[in-house]
């Protein structure tokens, strides 16, 4: 997985994707069981798209953006080339700066 992460980042010099695969759910939840037909069996199944890219190594960092139609927040992780931390922090501050999601709050939480 790393190989072809690594590959992949040659090409590309960024990889963007959600911080994670659903919005916020409800608290008494213990984890979601199942993300369009796909099942799961345990709590960290649903968040692949984060453990995925810690496994790799590589720099991210998460960054707001914006909210669901019903309020709730969701994210956007930024990952970049191996020991590249300083340029994943470059682009997430002028992505929250371009997108000034990180100033909005939801009208939940006004």
């Amino acid at each position: 997985m790393w190989r072809s992460f690594q590959t992949f980042l040659e090409k590309y010099e960024y990889f963007i994707l959600p911080t994670t695969q659903l919005p916020p759910f409800d608290v008494n939840t213990p984890w979601p069981t199942e993300i369009n037909g796909v099942h799961f069996t345990n709590y960290i199944d649903w968040m692949k798209s984060c453990w995925y890219i810690s496994a790799t190594g590589n720099p991210a960092a998460s960054v707001p953006a914006g909210f669901t139609p019903e309020g709730l927040p969701v994210g956007l992780q930024i990952v970049g080339r191996d020991k590249q931390d300083f340029s994943v922090l470059q682009l997430a501050h002028a992505f929250e700066k371009a997108s000034n999601f990180g100033r909005l709050r939801p009208n939940i939480a006004l």
